[in-house]
């Protein structure tokens, strides 16, 4: 008996009568729409902190003017150790802890390969190369990272955390600080939950609770632990999302407050 045949597809070609390219096509723009603005925001090094409010996107503020609520440290400028030849942003100094995180996701993986290198454009969609590429050489091996840009990425939603509490106390006629919440304090409250059940929900995140077990029969407690990160686990593309947009969300709120653009209303 002869082995039966399959047809290698073209790319593009495929059987399906769904429309497969809509999940790309999305991924793409919005993908593409978060890189343009958070690269220029990042860059734009103002405009990022209005009141207690900070923009996530700069948090923590390890450098910032001398009369910011929020700097970690404090100078006119650009930190003197920092390349002349280089365009300063305070953003710049942890941007890159998120990114990481967020590059070697494996939910976002599978998202971008496919919608930026038609890798493929779809399940049963013919790919523009013959062969499997993979992910073992360079510079694709930096995936293998993920497991460790967890850790810092959890210190993060502590950060943010606490930046959502500090969104919470207002100066006072007294010259001191008094309890409040404002639709900013809403907004980064929010940003810190979304990303952490993003974070928290992570396939890295769900074997460290695990006990860094394969096989966890015998060990009630470990698994029920595990069971429960599986929870956010199972909405992690949803997080991921969610969490994205709400990210870009909170930078142009406090933004919008800091150019006079919008206003922000005191609840109480």
């Amino acid at each position: 008996m002869s082995a039966s045949y399959t047809p290698v597809r073209r790319f593009g070609e495929t059987t399906r009568r769904d429309a497969w390219w809509v999940q790309s096509a999305l991924t793409f723009f919005g993908f593409t729409a978060f890189i343009v603005y958070s690269t220029w925001a990042g860059y734009s090094n103002a405009n990022y902190e209005w009141g207690p409010y900070l923009s996530p996107m700069y948090s923590p503020l390890l450098w910032g003017s001398p009369d910011s609520p929020h700097a970690w440290f404090s100078g006119a400028g650009a930190p003197p150790w920092w390349p002349s030849i280089l365009p300063f942003s305070a953003a710049v100094l942890v941007l890159w802890i998120p990114v990481s995180f967020r590059i070697t996701c494996y939910y976002y993986r599978g998202a971008y390969y496919k919608a930026f290198w038609a890798d493929p454009v779809a399940c049963a969609v013919g790919e523009p190369r013959k062969g499997y590429r993979g992910e073992h050489k360079w510079p694709l091996l930096i995936h293998n990272i993920h497991r460790y840009t967890f850790y810092l990425a959890a210190l993060f939603i502590v950060i943010l955390s606490y930046d959502a509490w500090v969104a919470m106390w207002w100066p006072s006629p007294d010259g001191g600080r008094q309890f409040g919440i404002g639709v900013g304090t809403i907004v980064l409250t929010l940003n810190a939950v979304f990303l952490g059940c993003y974070t928290f929900g992570c396939h890295s995140a769900r074997h460290l609770f695990g006990g860094l077990l394969d096989v966890m029969s015998g060990r009630p407690v470990t698994k029920k632990t595990y069971d429960c990160v599986s929870c956010l686990n199972r909405w992690h593309p949803k997080w991921a999302w969610t969490s994205l947009i709400w990210v870009g969300f909170s930078d142009l709120y406090v933004r919008m407050l800091a150019m006079g653009v919008w206003t922000d209303y005191r609840l109480f």
